[in-house]
């Protein structure tokens, strides 16, 4: 098992537009302090990505990441832009442990994205919300154990 100083946290979409429970909020924060952690934060740009035309709902065009971590990048759309991943790829972690919100949709972009640029993605179980289709991200896991292999359910496994 990795040390914490080659494991990094990725909290994805922590912010005020998906009203996450302070319960994530609070989970995530204390992971923040353990880890060296970065935060996707999503914002609205219909010229980048057209949410409105598309689905008809968009992400608000100002917001703030709920967990206070060392850095935050703004994405639009599902996946982690370009910056964050040449960041992680900076640190070099040997695993990257990856929270939030949207766990069957942004939170699996993530993974994927992770994934391709040889990241190791680790998914916290304990700490992610899905979306209303898949409430408790019970999709969410078993597809991210299935693809990744890496799944942490309780917070005692961490390194």
């Amino acid at each position: 098992m990795t040390d914490r100083h080659s494991t990094v946290l990725l909290v994805v979409d922590v912010q005020e537009t998906f009203a996450p429970p302070a319960s994530l909020v609070a989970c995530l924060t204390g992971l923040a302090r353990r880890y060296p952690s970065v935060a996707t934060l999503e914002l609205h740009d219909e010229d980048k990505v057209p949410f409105a035309a598309q689905i008809g709902w968009t992400p608000r065009r100002a917001d703030r990441c709920l967990v206070p971590v060392n850095q935050v990048f703004v994405k639009h759309g599902y996946l982690p832009p370009e910056a964050l991943i040449s960041h992680l790829q900076a640190l070099a972690p040997a695993r990257v442990l990856v929270g939030g919100i949207q766990a069957d949709t942004c939170v699996m972009a993530a993974g994927f994205r992770l994934f391709d640029a040889g990241l190791h993605p680790t998914l916290l179980g304990f700490a992610i919300q899905g979306s209303s289709v898949d409430r408790d991200a019970a999709i969410a896991r078993r597809l991210w154990a299935h693809h990744f292999h890496a799944v942490i359910d309780d917070p005692a496994d961490l390194p």
